[in-house]
C-alpha cells in the first residue's frame, strides 16, 4: 500500500510542478531573448565617450541597465528552482505552492516589462538622440571624478530637469560640455576654475586663451564676475569710432607689452602681433585697404588685394551678411558696413587687444579659435572672407575640415573670398588642390610673389562661388 500512496503523491506534486516548470522555462527563454535583443545596447553605455585615461579607471565598474535586469531575472529563477528542490513533498500545501509561484511569476513578468520599457526605442529615442549619457548616472559622473576642483566637477555633471520631464528642446537634462583637450591640460583647467564663487575673476584671460588654442575649447562657464578696466569710459559715438583710436582706459593692458593704443599704432617697437603689426594704424595702413589699389611694398607687407566694390559687383545686391575669419582690427567689417553689408569679425587676441578694438569701433567681434566649428547654421551666410590667417603653416587635413565647415555655412551662390593666403612655392600646388576640391566657380584667381622673402614664398587670392548642389 505504501508504493501506491507514494505514486499518487508524486503524481499530484508533478501535476502542480509541471505548469510551474513550463512557466519558469518560458520566463527564462524570454529573459535570454531580451538579453540578446539588448546586447548591442550595452555598447552605448560602455562606449569610449571620453579620454581613454578617464575610462581606464571606471570602465570595468558598471553594466548596462538591460544587462542588470536580465541577470536579476535569471538569478531569481535559479534561486527559486533551488529552493523548490529542497521543499518537502506534501500534497496539502498545493494551494500555498500555487500562490507562491503565481507571485513569483508576476514578479518575473514585472521585471521583463520594466526591461522592455527601458529598452523601448520608440519611448527613449529622443533621450538617446540628445545624449548617450542620459540613462547612466555613473558614466555621466566620470568626467567630474577626473578633476579635483569642485567648480569644474559641478559644471561637467549632467543637470537633470527639475520637473523630471523633457524640456521644450527634447532633452531630459542639460549637458554642459568642455573641449576634449581639457583632460590633457588638467593642471591648467583646474587653475582656471579655481576661484571664489560670486567674486571677481582673476585677470587670467591669457590662460583661458592658451587653453582654447590648445584644444580645451569650449571652455567651461565660470561663476565669477569678469574683471573690467578700472576707469571704463563710454565709447565714442558711431560716427567717430570707426576710424579713431579708442580710449586707452577701456582695455586691460596687464597682459601686453604695449600699454596703450598709441604704442600699437606707432609700431616702433614691433610689439603687436607680427601678422598684423600695422593693424592699429588706422589712418595710414588701414584706411585705404580694400578700397584703393596699393602698390606692393615689402615693408607694409601688402599685396594686390581685390577691392570690395568689384567683389560685391559679382553678386550685385545679394551680399548682405558674412563672416571675416582673420587677424585684424575689424577694418574689413568697417568697410563692408559702408556698403550695407553686416560682417562679424572672428579673431583672438594674439599680442594685442583685437577683440576690444573691434568692439570699440562699433563692430561685432567673435572670440573664436580655428579649432572650433563655426557657430552658424547650414547655408546661412552670403560671404566668408579670410586674410592673414590661413597660411602655409596649416596642416592639409585640418585645412580640409575647415573648408568643408566653411562650405557648410555658406549658402548656395555665396562667395568665399580667400585674401592673401601665403605659402612656400613648393607647397602651392598642394594647397591649391584643397581649394579646387570645393568645385566652386572661379570669379577671381591670382598668385603673386611675396616680395620680402627672397622669392621663396607666394601669395594666393581668389573669389569663389559656392554651387547650388541640388539634392540627389
Amino acid at each position: 500500500m505504501t508504493k501506491p500512496n507514494i505514486s499518487v503523491k508524486l503524481g499530484r506534486w508533478g501535476g502542480v510542478r509541471r505548469p510551474i516548470f513550463i512557466l519558469g522555462i518560458l520566463a527564462l527563454l524570454v529573459s535570454i531573448a531580451t538579453l540578446s535583443k539588448f546586447y548591442s545596447i550595452r555598447s552605448l553605455f560602455i562606449s569610449d565617450t571620453f579620454c581613454s585615461h578617464v575610462n581606464i579607471e571606471y570602465q570595468g565598474g558598471f553594466q548596462s541597465e538591460p544587462g542588470i535586469a536580465v541577470e536579476t531575472i535569471v538569478s531569481k529563477i535559479q534561486k527559486e528552482m533551488n529552493e523548490m528542490r529542497d521543499m518537502p513533498i506534501d500534497s496539502s500545501s498545493a494551494e500555498t505552492i500555487v500562490s507562491r509561484y503565481s507571485a513569483f511569476l508576476a514578479d518575473i513578468l514585472g521585471l521583463i516589462e520594466s526591461l522592455q520599457t527601458t529598452g523601448n526605442p520608440q519611448e527613449n529615442s529622443e533621450i538617446r538622440a540628445v545624449h548617450p549619457l542620459a540613462g547612466r548616472k555613473q558614466q555621466s559622473d566620470e568626467p567630474a571624478k577626473f578633476f579635483l576642483i569642485e567648480e569644474i566637477r559641478k559644471y561637467v555633471r549632467i543637470k537633470p530637469n527639475r520637473l523630471g520631464k523633457q524640456n521644450f528642446m527634447g532633452a531630459n537634462g542639460t549637458f554642459t560640455s568642455i573641449g576634449h583637450a581639457c583632460f590633457a591640460m588638467k593642471k591648467d583647467i583646474e587653475e582656471y576654475m579655481d576661484y571664489d564663487v560670486g567674486e571677481i575673476c582673476k585677470d587670467d584671460w591669457k590662460l583661458a586663451q592658451k587653453l582654447m588654442v590648445h584644444g580645451c575649447d569650449p571652455l567651461p562657464r565660470r561663476r565669477c564676475f569678469a574683471r573690467a578696466p578700472q576707469l571704463y569710459s563710454k565709447p565714442f559715438p558711431i560716427n567717430e569710432s570707426m576710424w579713431k583710436l579708442p580710449d586707452n582706459r577701456n582695455v586691460r593692458w596687464s597682459q601686453y607689452r604695449c600699454k596703450n593704443f598709441t604704442c600699437l599704432a606707432s609700431n616702433t617697437t614691433r610689439k603687436g602681433f607680427f601678422k598684423c603689426a600695422d593693424c592699429f594704424n588706422l589712418s595710414d595702413h588701414e584706411l585705404p585697404r580694400w578700397i584703393k589699389q596699393v602698390i606692393s611694398d615689402p615693408e607694409m607687407n601688402l599685396t594686390a588685394d581685390f577691392l570690395i566694390p568689384e567683389v560685391l559687383n559679382i553678386k550685385l545686391g545679394e551680399i548682405r551678411i558674412g563672416l571675416d575669419f582673420s587677424v585684424g582690427t575689424g577694418t574689413f567689417a568697417a568697410r563692408m558696413r559702408e556698403f550695407n553689408v553686416t560682417i562679424v569679425s572672428a579673431t583672438i587676441n594674439l599680442g594685442a587687444p583685437f577683440n576690444e578694438m573691434i568692439a570699440l569701433r562699433g563692430l561685432v567681434p567673435l572670440y573664436l579659435t580655428i579649432n572650433q566649428r563655426l557657430p552658424f547654421f547650414d547655408n546661412t551666410l552670403d560671404l566668408l572672407h579670410t586674410t592673414r590667417f590661413l597660411d602655409g603653416w596649416i596642416d592639409f587635413v585640418l585645412l580640409d575640415f575647415i573648408l568643408y565647415d566653411w562650405d557648410r555655412v555658406l549658402r548656395p551662390g555665396g562667395l568665399l573670398w580667400i585674401d592673401s593666403f601665403f605659402c612656400l612655392k613648393e607647397d602651392l600646388d598642394d594647397y591649391l588642390e584643397a581649394f579646387k576640391m570645393l568645385s566652386y566657380r572661379r570669379h577671381k584667381w591670382i598668385v603673386v610673389p611675396k616680395l620680402d622673402k627672397d622669392d621663396r614664398e607666394v601669395f594666393f587670392s581668389a573669389v569663389l562661388e559656392k554651387p547650388p548642389r541640388p539634392f540627389r
